[in-house]
């Protein structure tokens, strides 16, 4: 046995690796928008604000799927929950391959979506059954540089693959790739969830959720999830790519290339917090003030994208992704912040704030730049006095997080 885990040293690594492989196809499907934007474009006429509420659609089912993925996961466990799921999520991206229409469009993103919502949540549960406890934090931050790297796959990747197979074809081979992980985690994992806790689904359960949403801690972080963790990734994921080339007058390559280097900071970002993290809880920096610093530096940062062009503007892009992963770390500060026997619905409701936070971001950044293009401004000036009216709103998300006094229930 591994010292580092409760399995077997190969057993370990497969359990990690197939998880890891579903993560890495939800996160390439969650950032691919950004990518192929301009053919979806082009192809179906689509506005600001219709390309914004498509690619929310995944962020939406997402979201949706959050309350009962923690009953299933409690239920079921990691294994059976997770492959099930990704096998929905190839059936969107098949769907989403077939589109004709708007609809159909929306409808295939938002089966990817609900698909691949369990990717992650079950790997949390199955790391704290299967790994030592010493080894939870860094297996967490392993899983977001597997994400990130989901991230470059939608980049440069997927463009040079377009001229051959078609934005059609790649959304086939996703779906496939969906089925090769199923499958692995379905059958390649241990069969001993049977020994874990399990939950009935019955009302004691959604009482719990009752308890977590009605805490005022978990409300203070909670609306710096919906308004700036949310806008980050929503930037991320689809927003940074008209960006390039709206505002920044980039080619659909040029942007692709700009999102690849992104995303690949963005990686080692997420390395780098996990090291760097214990260090600053150690030296006294508590995760409320290193948010709350965190925060002031995204704000300066928007107001500066907001007037920045040529390669600075690339430059402050990068900076900001690579600040803003320490607003991950407050997920797990909150969740922390509740009882044992919460702590997995803690979780999922938090989720389900972020992703649903994803959905509204995405959809109203959108709306807010045709809104400003109707009176009759050219487009790269809409895009970035829509960036300064987010900052704002992340200026008051800011004030309450700092002027709301909640203190949790227990220690994190």
């Amino acid at each position: 046995m591994s010292a580092d885990s409760l399995l077997p040293r190969g057993l370990a690594i497969r359990v990690f690796a197939c998880l890891a492989g579903g993560y890495f196809m939800s996160y390439a499907l969650r950032s691919i928008n950004a990518a192929i934007a301009p053919e979806l474009v082009r192809e179906f006429g689509l506005s600001n604000a219709a390309l914004g509420s498509l690619s929310a659609a995944y962020f939406f089912a997402f979201a949706a799927m959050q309350l009962p993925l923690g009953t299933w996961l409690d239920r079921y466990g990691s294994r059976r929950t997770d492959a099930a799921l990704l096998l929905l999520a190839a059936a969107g991206c098949f769907v989403f391959s077939m589109a004709q229409g708007v609809g159909m469009l929306w409808v295939g993103r938002a089966l990817i979506g609900a698909g691949v919502a369990g990717a992650l949540m079950s790997s949390l549960r199955a790391f704290r059954f299967w790994y030592a406890p010493q080894r939870q934090g860094q297996l967490v931050a392993w899983m977001l540089v597997v994400g990130t790297g989901g991230a470059l796959a939608s980049t440069v990747p997927v463009r040079a693959a377009l001229p051959i197979y078609g934005w059609r074809g790649v959304f086939v081979a996703a779906g496939v790739l969906l089925i090769v992980a199923s499958m692995a985690i379905r059958w390649l994992l241990p069969r001993n969830e049977q020994t874990q806790p399990k939950v009935a689904n019955g009302p004691g359960l959604w009482r719990g959720y009752l308890d977590v949403y009605a805490d005022r801690y978990f409300w203070r972080f909670g609306v710096m999830a919906v308004v700036v963790h949310s806008g980050f990734i929503s930037f991320q994921s689809l927003w940074t790519g008209p960006w390039f080339t709206e505002v920044l007058a980039m080619t659909p390559d040029q942007a692709a290339e700009a999102l690849f280097l992104l995303n690949l900071v963005l990686m080692f970002g997420f390395l780098l917090l996990g090291w760097l993290a214990p260090r600053l809880e150690r030296a006294g920096l508590s995760v409320l003030r290193l948010v709350a610093l965190t925060t002031v530096v995204v704000i300066a940062l928007h107001v500066a994208i907001a007037f920045a062009s040529g390669p600075l503007a690339l430059v402050l892009w990068i900076v900001y992704a690579v600040v803003a992963t320490y607003y991950t770390l407050m997920q797990t500060h909150v969740s922390l912040s509740f009882p044992p026997a919460l702590t997995g619905r803690a979780f999922t409701a938090y989720n389900l704030l972020i992703f649903g936070g994803i959905f509204l971001a995405q959809w109203l950044f959108g709306g807010l730049i045709d809104l400003i293009a109707t009176t009759g401004v050219p487009l790269e000036l809409a895009f970035r006095r829509a960036l300064l009216v987010w900052t704002g709103a992340e200026v008051l998300a800011l004030a309450w997080l700092v002027g709301f006094r909640a203190r949790p229930r227990t220690a994190a």
